[in-house]
């Protein structure tokens, strides 16, 4: 989600661009400017972990571990842009390519394309009604944002679906998609984990319906704000022109 937002202030003879990476949302704000919001993933980060992810972390070491962390990203990342295609009307080919995290077109894996695969299978058996994908949301209150990954309707009854890619649903994916139930204009429904690639059954997918955890939401944000409430979006200036000063010649 990085992006740069350029703005040209000719009186100054500069050019500021902001950085925006994973951790915040610029939304747009008249007449000229953005109004910069948390992520909900960057806070949900901020609750505690819990001993089942310490002992993760020790059987693969702090580098493996965020190695792994890295390429699961990338791998969701992929996956997700292929099912807002999916979704959206395109087909999808084993050797389609999708931006890795450097931003490079990059084929699908096998794996990822199994996970892909799952979430056909699974459309196909509940059929679901699409109201929204890959909706980006607000809570302009509590200041947050994020992206809901699909609002549908499954047998007259509305689920709020966030798409995972690991084995696991940890207690920050809970929270994350608990925020999205109380963002700004979002219809009452029941929150939802669809676990793309699961290897545990034949299915190799699991749908999860969750409980509404934003008090927990809320305690992780009140973490969040004392260690990075202060942090910003970089941002740096330019000059709009750059010269060489010409020697001046003696006789």
């Amino acid at each position: 989600m990085k992006i740069e937002i350029r703005k040209v202030n000719d009186e100054r003879g500069i050019l500021q661009i902001t950085t925006v990476d994973e951790r915040f949302y610029a939304v747009p704000k008249a007449p000229d400017g953005y109004t910069y919001y948390p992520s909900s993933t960057w806070i949900a980060s901020y609750y505690p972990k819990g001993i089942a992810y310490f002992k993760w972390l020790a059987n693969h070491g702090w580098d493996e571990a965020e190695s792994l962390k890295t390429a699961a990203g990338e791998k969701g990342s992929k996956v997700h842009h292929a099912i807002a295609d999916l979704l959206g009307g395109k087909t999808v080919s084993i050797d389609a390519k999708y931006a890795n995290n450097d931003g490079e077109p990059e084929e699908l894996t096998p794996e990822e394309y199994e996970c892909i695969m799952s979430f056909v299978a699974w459309h196909k058996s509940v059929n679901p009604k699409m109201l929204s994908s890959e909706k980006t949301v607000l809570n302009i209150k509590e200041g947050y944002a994020g992206t809901i990954d699909f609002l549908c309707e499954i047998n007259n009854k509305v689920y709020l679906i966030d798409f995972k890619t690991s084995q696991y649903i940890w207690p920050s994916h809970e929270i994350q998609i608990a925020s999205y139930l109380h963002a700004d204009g979002i219809p009452k429904c029941t929150p939802a984990v669809l676990q793309l690639g699961y290897k545990r059954n034949r299915n190799k997918y699991k749908f999860t319906e969750l409980d509404d955890k934003y008090h927990l939401f809320l305690a992780a944000k009140q973490i969040w704000a004392e260690e990075c409430s202060k942090i910003v979006p970089l941002q740096k200036d330019y000059p709009l022109q750059l010269t060489l000063k010409k020697e001046v010649k003696n006789g």
